[in-house]
């Protein structure tokens, strides 16, 4: 039995371009090249039936480390917390006001960029703070 060795993380969503543009800005992502025989994703977009054009998008850790993001539009709105979200690991070995202040940091970057900051989860016994955010489509996430 072999083992699984990558994974895509898929987001349904409204706007598939827009937000893969977006979570590109927030991990240092870019967008994967075009199809063989294309010269630009408008290009192989526009190849497409009516229906199908601008239904996906996705992008790529450009090191090739992270999992490929996949970006496809759905006719429903988001109505329920997500039952799966991304951590995006900003404080890392940091602990108490050095760690809230990283955390801060990349929450306000993030937020010009259309994000939402939802709230603040202090450390605990148990756990180091964490930042609760939402995407530009409201998808939680959180800065850890």
């Amino acid at each position: 039995m072999s083992s699984i060795k990558k994974v895509q993380v898929t987001f349904d969503c409204a706007e598939p371009e827009r937000v893969a543009r977006f979570w590109c800005e927030v991990l240092g992502y870019v967008v994967p090249p075009p199809p063989e025989g294309f010269t630009s994703w408008d290009d192989y977009d526009r190849s497409l039936p009516p229906e199908r054009q601008g239904a996906g998008f996705a992008c790529m850790d450009p090191s090739g480390v992270g999992p490929r993001m996949y970006f496809q539009r759905v006719p429903e709105g988001k109505v329920v917390k997500n039952r799966v979200h991304l951590d995006v690991r900003v404080g890392t070995g940091l602990v108490g006001d050095e760690r809230v202040a990283a955390l801060e940091a990349e929450c306000a970057r993030l937020v010009a960029l259309g994000a939402v900051r939802v709230r603040l989860l202090r450390a605990d016994e148990y756990n180091e703070s964490c930042l609760l955010m939402q995407d530009i489509e409201g998808n939680e996430f959180c800065l850890d």
